[in-house]
């Protein structure tokens, strides 16, 4: 999969939720990630995996005009929370330090990676390109170490893993190595 298939409902409730921003870094990847959420199409639990309170913030910061966000009602997996906890670390980390939505992307993206699909799609995104752009806005120094262009997913737990028990002696040796870097399938 390298691209979702873009209908027209899912064009027109991104554009309803930009005809309700100021025009603030992020607005574009959170109408897309709420859009996308509402046909079906992310991973992403409701409030995009922010508390209630920071995602009424977020809603009240990015889309004043539009108020509740429709949900999915999918529940963040419980089971892995150490593990979106250390990925939201992780980013909060490499934060380009731009913007105060930088956090809360820092959150959703770590609760993206719970979802079992590629992380653009978990995300409700609509392209690798639209994940690329948005870590490169937001955690540029981590996108720049991705330069043999693994899968974002991998990368963060690759990152995650460093000098702990699951890192890799060599990438380039690995029989698995088109399962983890190439353009997503």
């Amino acid at each position: 999969m390298s691209a979702l298939h873009l209908s027209r409902p899912l064009l027109n409730a991104e554009q309803v939720w930009l005809a309700s921003s100021h025009g603030l870094p992020n607005d574009r990847w959170l109408a897309r990630m709420l859009a996308s959420q509402r046909f079906g199409h992310s991973a992403l639990p409701d409030g995009l995996g922010l508390a209630p309170a920071d995602f009424e913030v977020l809603l009240q910061r990015h889309f004043p005009g539009l108020g509740q966000a429709p949900g999915t009602a999918l529940a963040a997996a419980s089971h892995r929370r150490d593990d979106c906890q250390a990925l939201e670390q992780l980013l909060l980390s490499q934060r380009a330090g731009n913007d105060p939505s930088e956090t809360w992307m820092a959150s959703i993206l770590a609760h993206g990676c719970l979802g079992g699909d590629h992380l653009w799609y978990d995300l409700g995104l609509w392209s690798r390109d639209d994940l690329s752009a948005l870590l490169a806005s937001n955690f540029p120094a981590l996108a720049e170490q991705n330069r043999f262009n693994m899968k974002w997913k991998k990368f963060l737990y690759r990152l995650l893993c460093a000098g702990r028990y699951c890192r890799s002696p060599s990438c380039q040796d690995c029989i698995e190595f088109s399962e983890c870097f190439g353009p997503e399938s």
